[in-house]
């Protein structure tokens, strides 16, 4: 996909309006009432999220309940569906606002289902929402933390011209170890617009 046609899909896709279903291709969409059984699958199964995002057994309501509430679209933070061509959901984007004021930056996520891992799926997604954030509101910074050990993460989030900013030690506590979270920052003067 040439980076016009990425420029164009951006405008059209995150804007929450109906997807282009390009084959081969990933957008960005709000959750819908037929993604409750995929978001049900974030809370009951430990390699959904994968080795560095599952935060273990809670209620498997949560994101069902979250759904109910706001679709997952508020000011304090969002979600939305990482979706095929065919808008099957097949990950999640997040992103919140950190910082002051509020909307100055924002911390983003992705999380893809671990049959769609190693496709550039998560890559893509967090482009179209780095877009999606510098494009529509007043971020001037956007961030993301990261795992350690996740070399996948940390390599797509430096193709995507963010900086790795530091290392916070020992700030997690996974699979019975506590684990460092590097720090990765991207600022809009810094910000590509285009294929990642």
């Amino acid at each position: 996909m040439s980076a016009e046609q990425l420029c164009v899909a951006v405008r059209v896709i995150l804007a929450f309006m109906t997807p282009a279903n390009r084959p081969g291709t990933v957008h960005l969409r709000a959750f819908t009432e037929d993604d409750l059984t995929f978001l049900d699958r974030l809370c009951t199964d430990p390699d959904a999220l994968g080795e560095f995002e599952w935060p273990g057994f809670g209620d498997p309501r949560a994101r069902r309940k979250r759904w109910a509430t706001d679709g997952y679209i508020s000011a304090e933070s969002a979600a939305v569906a990482i979706a095929r061509a065919d808008d099957t959901a097949i990950g999640i984007a997040t992103w919140k606002p950190r910082g002051f004021p509020s909307g100055v930056t924002y911390e983003i996520g992705v999380g893809v289902l671990p049959e769609h891992r190693g496709q550039g799926v998560g890559t893509v997604a967090q482009k179209l929402l780095v877009d999606y954030l510098l494009g529509r509101t007043t971020a001037n910074r956007i961030e993301a933390l990261t795992n350690g050990g996740n070399l996948g993460e940390q390599k797509a989030l430096e193709r995507l011209g963010f900086r790795r900013e530091g290392v916070m030690r020992g700030r997690s506590f996974q699979h019975g170890e506590y684990v460092d979270v590097l720090v990765y920052g991207l600022l809009r003067s810094e910000h590509r617009p285009g294929t990642p």
